[in-house]
């Protein structure tokens, strides 16, 4: 059977997109997503994205990581599917749709900049090297010396791996402060299991991460990632952060055909 994909990328993190909303495509199909994101012998992309019908909302986000698992949000992710439904006609420039970790609301411009609003955060735990906290994804956020040469793959398996987070793993961000409104971030992707190009869920862990402890106190704060830059806002009360955004371009790259 041929299916068509759709390829978008969003400030370098990529994903295979699949209008599903027929329910064509074998979900359970753990080898067959795996291949169609590798990067030799299929399309080639961080994670794969189905768009699906959804009876409350626009549309429903179901998200793969490359190694073929159904996995938590993905920030740019869902900033590309909602471009992805904007270019199919399923939305025009506002929407909301369901994800893994609830509901969404989103707006596309004409430039392809997309404004997600991510899940509420309300506990940010700070260790003394570290922050820890979930926004719709687990992230670990460290500052780091030398973020340029700083070995991101080798550091964060070690600790996606380690005895800190157990055997479900988490997303491990290395970060360097320019100013206060400004970060440049790296992070080692758990189900990538290597080191990609963005991560919005992690940017936003970054955001709230650094106003939580101190390094800031601006509620919108610019994100260096090595593939452009991302911007998170929002408001603070007390510990409690809401109203987050995840703010960036959302890039259309090819479509195709391909077997499977």
């Amino acid at each position: 059977m041929q299916i068509e994909f759709y390829k978008y990328q969003g400030t370098g993190n990529d994903f295979v997109m699949i209008d599903n909303r027929s329910g064509f495509f074998p979900k359970e199909d753990i080898k067959l997503v795996e291949r169609l994101c590798d990067r030799r012998f299929g399309i080639g992309a961080d994670g794969l994205i189905l768009l699906e019908n959804d009876s409350e909302t626009d549309f429903r986000m179901v998200y793969y990581n490359s190694d073929g698992n159904e996995s938590s949000m993905c920030g740019n992710g869902g900033r590309c599917l909602v471009a992805f439904a904007n270019q199919l006609g399923v939305i025009e420039n506002k929407t909301t749709f369901i994800a893994t970790d609830g509901l969404h609301h989103a707006t596309v411009n004409d430039d392809s900049i997309v404004s997600l609003q991510m899940i509420d955060v309300d506990e940010v735990q700070k260790k003394e090297s570290y922050t820890f906290l979930n926004t719709g994804s687990p992230h670990h956020v460290q500052i780091v010396d030398d973020l340029e040469h700083y070995n991101v793959k080798e550091n964060g398996a070690a600790l996606r791996y380690g005895e800190l987070y157990g055997q479900k793993g988490s997303n491990i961000n290395f970060v360097k402060k320019i100013n206060d409104s400004e970060f440049s971030l790296r992070t080692y992707e758990r189900g990538v299991e290597d080191e990609t190009l963005a991560c919005g869920t992690g940017a936003t862990a970054v955001a709230i991460a650094m106003n939580a402890t101190g390094q800031t106190d601006k509620t919108s704060i610019d994100i260096n990632v090595e593939g452009g830059k991302l911007a998170v806002s929002f408001d603070k009360l007390g510990e409690h952060f809401m109203n987050v955004f995840l703010i960036g371009p959302a890039k259309f790259v090819f479509k195709g055909t391909i077997e499977i």
